[in-house]
């Protein structure tokens, strides 16, 4: 259960950042609501996912990869996500602690952003549970909606939150650095811990997901190729 933990543990770090912050208001409740909302949401979902299932299969494979280690492995594994967040919280900690108040352009930008990257990915999610919950497609592998143009809209929609803060903080003093955190994100899930680790599992285990992963982007909503 650490991943719906720590989904929202970040919104509830976002909420304390911006309370204890002293930069401007409009900046601290930005970053209160967009990164309490969003840690909410994300965190519930994920909890209802994994609540009264097997093992995530990725975190199976690293015990049993790393065998007699897999306890001492496992507790460096969850302190590095810790390190994570606190290198993702850039995003919270340089508008809540601006004295500069964004303007109204990035405010109004930031929103934007934001909405359209919670919705997204809350219609992925939404949309690949209902293609799981039904019988018939045990094993397959779901191109509905969104699934049709990326192979993890989901993730490409986690990304695109964390650039909401620096749409949000782009003006303000050390606001480049809030680009580090969708950075960040994509490098983590394309690289480490997301993409690579489920992919190798699921074209072992789909029939059809090699032909997927030819045809449709892996992030970022595409039209899909010819098989």
């Amino acid at each position: 259960m650490v991943d719906p933990i720590w989904a929202a543990s970040l919104g509830a770090l976002a909420l304390f950042i911006a309370v204890c912050g002293t930069g401007a208001m409009v900046n601290r409740v930005f970053v209160a609501v967009g990164g309490a909302l969003w840690g909410a949401r994300l965190g519930w979902h994920l909890w209802k996912r994994n609540h009264g299932k097997p093992e995530d299969p990725r975190y199976r494979a690293f015990r049993e990869r790393w065998g007699a280690h897999a306890a001492r492995n496992m507790f460096g594994f969850f302190q590095l996500q810790a390190l994570i967040s606190m290198l993702l919280a850039i995003a919270f900690f340089v508008p809540a602690y601006s004295v500069q108040a964004a303007i109204a352009v990035n405010i109004g930008a930031g929103v934007i952003v934001w909405i359209v990257a919670v919705l997204g990915e809350g219609i992925a999610d939404q949309q690949l549970k209902r293609f799981a919950a039904d019988p018939a497609h045990h094993g397959k592998v779901c191109r509905d909606g969104l699934w049709r143009y990326s192979r993890h809209p989901n993730y490409f929609f986690e990304c695109v939150h964390w650039l909401a803060y620096a749409v949000l903080s782009i003006a303000l003093p050390w606001g480049w650095f809030t680009l580090a955190a969708p950075a960040l994100m994509a490098l983590l899930l394309m690289k480490v811990s997301g993409i690579p680790i489920l992919e190798a599992r699921l074209a072992d285990t789909r029939d059809g997901y090699r032909d997927y992963m030819r045809t449709t982007s892996a992030l970022i909503p595409w039209p899909p190729k010819r098989a």
